[in-house]
């Protein structure tokens, strides 16, 4: 059962009426340099009990499925230096445990970006099902480290994981991309088929939903392999990273600091994740 109709602008734009009634150096997701979560979409025609869940007898398209959500950086990040700059395996070397983020020129901070984001789908994916988990509690504490974020999709045994971010790059430069894994001898190898496929299908649904452009500035179509995130190194489970925008680029980061974009951008998400394992 799709939560939202692709291609659907009415649906669109019930999505954007009820969200309204409703109310750097590169780091670890850098590629360069808490509003509550609302009731999901009606399709068209349908009746109004998207907050209530699936209706009694109705498919439950992701259930049983377990999905690890980590939520990029955190609130307190840059309060502790000491504890974020620490080093930790990568797998393929080291690197700092965490970054505090970028930043809107306007001072939405990414970490808040990231964590209403994450919550917004984490409502919609156990609607349909889905055992979700996320990386962190809140957005008040400081990591986990990147390693750290990589083991908990692990100890869970989750059938795919998302990193959500938005990047810091120039302002010029515009759009989304997702970071696939490279395959990491003794690490990740295995799962790095499933997740270029999980990469690709919540690329699709997230430029069909938005309608925010492919990446100008990273990747090719959307889609960039690296090699250099603990994150993705040290996964055995399918996970990928989304830089959802910039937020150095104006028009990017009037989405991202939307409540109700941010809500798109969820519904977005929660249909890639459909995409992918009922496609």
């Amino acid at each position: 059962m799709r939560i939202h109709r692709r291609g659907s602008a009415a649906a669109l734009a019930l999505c954007l009426g009820a969200l309204t009634a409703c109310g750097g150096s590169p780091g670890e997701g850098q590629a360069q340099g808490a509003q509550p979560p609302t009731s999901r979409p009606t399709a068209p025609g349908g009746a109004d009990r998207a907050h209530e869940g699936p209706a009694a007898g109705q498919a439950v398209s992701l259930r049983g499925k377990v999905i690890v959500l980590d939520p990029g950086h955190n609130g307190g990040n840059g309060e502790h230096p000491a504890a974020i700059n620490k080093k930790v395996d990568i797998g393929n070397g080291t690197k700092e445990c965490d970054t505090t983020g970028t930043a809107t020129n306007a001072g939405y901070n990414e970490h808040a970006f990231t964590w209403d984001v994450s919550k917004r789908l984490a409502k919609l994916l156990r609607a349909e099902g889905a055992k979700v988990v996320l990386t962190r509690k809140n957005d008040t504490g400081v990591g986990p480290c990147i390693d750290e974020r990589a083991a908990i999709g692990n100890r869970a045994k989750a059938d795919a994981a998302l990193s959500v971010h938005a990047d810091g790059a120039s302002a010029s430069a515009h759009g989304f991309h997702i970071i696939q894994p490279v395959a990491v001898k003794g690490h990740n190898a295995a799962m790095v088929p499933d997740a270029q496929r999980l990469g690709r299908e919540l690329r699709d649904a997230y430029r069909e939903e938005t309608g925010i452009a492919y990446s100008t500035y990273r990747g090719k179509k959307a889609l960039d392999p690296r090699s250099d995130l603990g994150g993705l190194n040290l996964s055995t489970v399918p996970k990928v990273f989304i830089e959802c925008g910039n937020m150095r680029n104006a028009s990017d980061a009037a989405k991202l600091s939307s409540a109700a974009f941010r809500q798109r951008i969820a519904v977005a998400l929660a249909n890639g994740f459909e995409a992918y394992f009922t496609g």
